[in-house]
């Protein structure tokens, strides 16, 4: 077991090879919180990481030596002598929100429990966890918070949240409940943030810690394109091979906040859960509400180390299903190919075309169903236009899978166009508020997916296609954030609730139709990579990263992404150039390497493309096919930022060190430059490695130490057919020799 609990000392001791996690029951009966970081020996009594000190205008509680604003804290209140932020806050009858939550109870075990309607990490076998679940209780409300943690046995990493149960008498209003409140003895950190906007998301922004409140959220109901609901902290001089960084993740896909807040003593309150802005759930008495899971990760080893534990947590113990442990198939996405000007025999000669080139899985984009002829009409209408489609989804799908693809759908089953049959029968399934002006957002509405009887609905209609064709993938895609959020459904005292009601409908929605259809691969989009979140993963293993697929753009979001989210978790696609966002013009090789980083595919119609274009194409997919095991299933190195240099590489390793791919990438070029190596990392120092191209072997603790010599024909004067460009990349394989 690798929870102790000292009862003389009142402290619970969570630990494994690679933490410590240390709790104290306080004089009070709260929690007071004594460690988080690297492994230490355990002990008896930790008392004296507990300070007490009189200070002038301290509020106390019992003497003046004990303040709880200057005490560490497991998850505060506010109003009793501590005046910072709190994790919790609690709207009673009589207007009051003071709360007393004081040590019950407690219950230490193997395994790891779920959360009803929620997203969670979770274990095959008990003996992979262990779970500490603390009871504490308000006399006064007659109220219970129930505080679990649990530790991964072989990860450096903790999944805690709370519940909340009322066995008063009258109902409260719960204003405030984050999933996880840590109080760090000092400030010395960097805070990294991963924000951006619509084709530019998940850029990483680092800046140092100070006192007051540094801070990221969403409002939108959903995580957002602009922040993303993982942070990290970071001492000043760690870097991606070295040093104490703590990453945060929040298991949840709605509106959020993540926040260090600094006191003028310099202790570090880090929060992570549901945004309050906008939020109360009404907690009746015999009810409970259970907070989305947060998961924390230390590594006394850099910023690659931490990631590499998420990595690992959440592609195998967060995704679930038959995809969670499979290779991707490449795919071939229509939309960027057609748009909405397609009918059936176009895209079969589409898809013709991907077979003959290597392509697994054709996937029909928007524009199928209803009148949609543009993206004004049409969406909620979930049947197949004959006009365009005589066979149906059914039809089509047997078309497919006849030339020996797979097939694979769009759907957008959370909006709904005004101009649609849908919203003519059912206008108020429609969030808006009452007497207000709707907004849109691509001309669409959101349907209250707080309400069962629309998410029942949606799922009768998916249903019945998804039924009697030859589906094989979903793109989940989600084009609108919430505006106007009311629910003509529930009472005024509820419309708190309503954001957090319609994310657990989309849950419910999900589960759904991964049971009735437990094949089906689905992959979440939220016009591109809006709700790119560890919530997601527990439905959709992967994700579409962005709708923005430049190559060079790619790089940095595919970076930034893999601080907290796993590389076969990114769908990844080839586009046709100029590119459709930009405009750019890059190399096909380029786009190809980078893409062959995530869950592979091409936006693009083959057709209209060259025969050595063609070859090209033909490579890209035998290579992905070779090397996708160790692509997207890899021990992942970020080794050079895009953000802070020209030249940008990243490498994946297989799990037995016999194999790796790097990538590398310069952005613009330069001449006359100097020779360049790049340091390598994760191999077997004592292999020979051969490199895919050289004429020499290398051990891998050169590699690691010397570096690969990366010097390209810029550097010197250039010889005829010997040259790089702007947007110049190259993938170097690495195989260990046989012994």
């Amino acid at each position: 077991m690798s929870i102790i609990f000292h009862e003389r000392s009142r402290e619970f001791h969570l630990f494994n090879d690679s933490v410590s996690y240390i709790i104290k029951i306080l004089p009070n009966d709260q929690l007071g919180q004594l460690y988080f970081g690297k492994r230490i020996h355990d002990r008896e009594d930790f008392g004296h990481l507990l300070e007490f000190a009189n200070r002038p205008m301290t509020a106390i509680l019992q003497d003046y030596g004990f303040s709880l604003e200057h005490v560490r804290q497991e998850y505060p209140a506010y109003g009793t002598t501590d005046f910072r932020l709190p994790a919790l806050e609690i709207l009673q009858e009589d207007g009051s929100r003071l709360t007393n939550f004081a040590y019950e109870s407690h219950r230490i075990f193997g395994g790891k429990p779920g959360l009803s309607g929620l997203p969670a990490t979770y274990v095959q076998e008990d003996e992979e966890a262990d779970t500490l679940e603390v009871t504490l209780r308000d006399k006064l409300l007659d109220m219970r918070l129930v505080l679990l943690y649990t530790i991964f046995n072989k990860e450096g990493a903790i999944a805690r949240s709370a519940r909340f149960e009322n066995h008063g008498r009258k109902p409260v209003q719960i204003t405030r409940a984050m999933s996880l409140s840590l109080d760090l003895p000092d400030c010395d950190y960097q805070w990294i943030q991963f924000s951006g906007a619509w084709s530019r998301e998940r850029q990483v922004k680092t800046r140092r810690l100070e006192q007051g409140i540094q801070a990221v959220s969403s409002q939108r109901g959903h995580s957002s394109h602009n922040h993303n609901p993982f942070i990290v902290l970071k001492r000043p001089e760690a870097d991606e091979f070295s040093g104490e960084v703590m990453g945060f993740s929040l298991v949840y896909s709605g509106n959020f906040l993540a926040q260090a807040e600094v006191d003028t003593y310099n202790v570090t309150r880090v929060m992570l859960g549901i945004n309050p802005f906008a939020f109360s759930w009404k907690l009746e008495q015999g009810e409970t509400f259970q907070t989305p899971e947060a998961v924390m990760a230390y590594s006394s080893a850099g910023l690659n180390a931490m990631s590499q534990t998420f990595h690992r947590l959440y592609r195998s113990r967060l995704a679930r299903g038959v995809w969670r442990d499979k290779a991707r198939p490449v795919l071939l996405n229509n939309w960027e190919a057609t748009y909405f000007d397609f009918d059936e025999d176009k895209l079969v000669e589409i898809a013709r075309a991907a077979k003959e080139d290597g392509v697994e899985l054709f996937v029909l984009d928007d524009g199928w169903f209803g009148s949609r002829s543009s993206d004004s009409s049409g969406l909620g209408d979930w049947y197949a236009n004959r006009d365009r489609l005589p066979g149906g989804i059914k039809g089509l799908s047997e078309k497919i899978e006849a030339l020996g693809m797979k097939f694979g759908l769009w759907v957008e089953l959370e909006m709904v166009n005004p101009d649609s049959d849908l919203y003519r029968q059912h206008p108020d399934w429609a969030i808006q508020t009452p007497g207000r002006m709707p907004s849109q957002g691509r001309n669409q509405l959101v349907l209250d997916f707080a309400r069962n009887e629309v998410v029942d609905h949606i799922y009768d209609r998916i249903e019945e296609i998804l039924a009697e064709s030859k589906v094989s993938y979903i793109k989940w895609d989600m084009n609108r954030s919430i505006t106007e959020c009311y629910s003509q459904a529930f009472p005024a005292d509820r419309q708190g609730e309503i954001f957090h009601r319609y994310i657990l409908g989309v849950y419910s929605l999900y589960e759904r139709l991964i049971e009735r259809f437990p094949q089906i691969l689905f992959e979440s989009c939220a016009s591109g990579g809006a709700r790119f979140d560890a919530g997601m993963l527990y439905y959709a293993p992967q994700c579409w990263t962005s709708d923005d697929s430049d190559a060079v753009e790619r790089i940095k979001i595919q970076y930034g992404t893999s601080f907290g989210y796993p590389v076969v978790s990114m769908g990844a696609h080839v586009s046709a150039v100029p590119n459709h966002q930009l405009c750019r013009n890059t190399p096909l090789e380029t786009r190809g390497n980078v893409a062959c980083f995530g869950a592979f595919g091409y936006e693009l119609d083959l057709k209209k493309l060259s025969d050595e274009e063609r070859r090209i194409v033909r490579q890209q997919i035998a290579f992905v096919k070779e090397y996708r095991q160790v692509l997207q299933f890899g021990t992942f190195y970020r080794l050079q930022s895009p953000f802070e240099h020209n030249i940008a590489a990243w490498m994946a390793v297989s799990e037995d060190k016999r194999t790796a791919v790097a990538g590398y990438y310069k952005i613009l070029n330069d001449v006359n430059c100097e020779f360049r190596r790049l340091r390598l990392s994760g191999l077997d120092p004592d292999l020979k490695y051969d490199v895919e191209g050289m004429d020499n072997w290398f051990y891998g603790d050169e590699l690691m130490s010397a570096g690969l010599v990366t010097t390209d024909a810029s550097a010197g004067q250039a010889v005829p057919g010997q040259f790089c460009t702007d947007f110049w990349s190259k993938l170097y394989v690495l195989k260990a020799r046989g012994e």
